[in-house]
């Protein structure tokens, strides 16, 4: 009797484990795997990829429960990121996300057909040949869009400095982006009666040399959503400050870093976004069939202390319609 009730104990202790093998088996397949790479690190784009895990909690997707993510950060590098794009693709993740154009352009470049790719933080994804139609992608890559509202940037030089007639722009001749961005820049700035003047930095050590070679030949320098630049932001704050000529971002992040002022989007807002798209796509959705988005809400953040120190005093108005004020 015994005997057989040891037998029975031994037989139901091996249905319940394997059981509970066969339901871990099937909760592991049943997890997602999302890759994720940056260009580099700087405030702005690691709001992106906060934003972009945070939303995918939200929705179910919880990084260490049923969802597996990977990131990696090329820290400036070019090669490196095709190495972290061929890793990545060699992992056969359900999405991949390319955090700025570098990042998204090596992974599409090597892409097959049947992985997903997601980009965002990109400023013009057909001009930097990720997509060919914008509201129709088609194929396996969709994403949201980072495009600087320009012309409401060079409004916001001439309200918070009126008598600014050249305005000095720091960017990587290399980077896609920042190509289209001085091109839009050169087309809005003679309606407003500026002129553009260009400084070229290909990494973000030659970013101080660039800023110091605008003193003299600027009356301000603007800072576009470049990740070279941003990523060495610090630098261009210090020549404004020895300088004395007052500097102005594309993103909202860099005025806590010390520019005066900058009318942006909100990178982590910009992260959650991306991640509604990833999360359709985890769910079923074919990305060529998701339209690449846009965001839509500008919030103005300044930084009088800052501007005071680079010779500005910024206008009572501007501070007073600011979303935020850098004490």
């Amino acid at each position: 009797m015994k005997k057989a009730l040891g037998l029975f104990k031994a037989t139901v202790s091996s249905l319940v484990v394997a059981s509970a093998v066969i339901l871990s088996h099937t909760a592991f397949a049943a997890d997602k795997f999302v890759a994720v790479t940056a260009i580099v690190e700087h405030p702005a784009l690691d709001a992106v990829h906060k934003g972009l895990v945070d939303e995918l909690a939200k929705l179910g997707f919880k990084s260490g429960v049923n969802l597996k993510i990977q990131h990696q950060t090329a820290q400036g590098d070019i090669p490196t990121t095709v190495q972290i794009a061929n890793k990545f693709i060699g992992s056969e993740p359900d999405v991949i996300v390319g955090i700025s154009t570098p990042s998204a352009q090596a992974i599409v470049a090597k892409a097959p057909k049947s992985q997903a790719v997601v980009f965002t933080a990109v400023t013009d994804p057909i001009a930097a040949k990720l997509v060919s139609n914008l509201k129709k992608p088609g194929g396996n890559v969709t994403g949201t869009s980072d495009m600087s509202p320009i012309a409401k940037h060079l409004e916001l030089i001439k309200q918070a400095k009126p008598d600014t007639k050249k305005v000095g722009v720091i960017f990587n001749p290399g980077e896609a982006n920042s190509v289209s961005l001085i091109e839009m820049l050169e087309k809005e700035a003679p309606a407003l009666g500026l002129e553009i003047v260009k400084a070229g930095a290909n990494n973000s050590g030659a970013v101080l040399s660039s800023a110091r070679s605008l003193v003299g030949k600027a009356d301000v320098i603007y800072v576009p959503t470049d990740n070279t630049i941003v990523s060495a932001f610090e630098a261009v704050v210090k020549v404004g400050i020895d300088g004395q000529i007052p500097v102005f971002a594309a993103d909202t992040d860099s005025v806590k870093r010390g520019a005066a002022a900058a009318l942006g989007f909100n990178y982590y807002d910009v992260g959650r976004q991306t991640g509604q798209i990833v999360a359709k796509i985890l769910n079923g959705a074919n990305p060529g069939d998701i339209a690449v988005e846009y965001p839509t809400i500008l919030e103005l953040f300044v930084n009088p202390a800052s501007a005071a120190k680079m010779g500005l005093v910024l206008p009572a108005s501007l501070i007073s319609s600011a979303k935020e004020v850098i004490k």
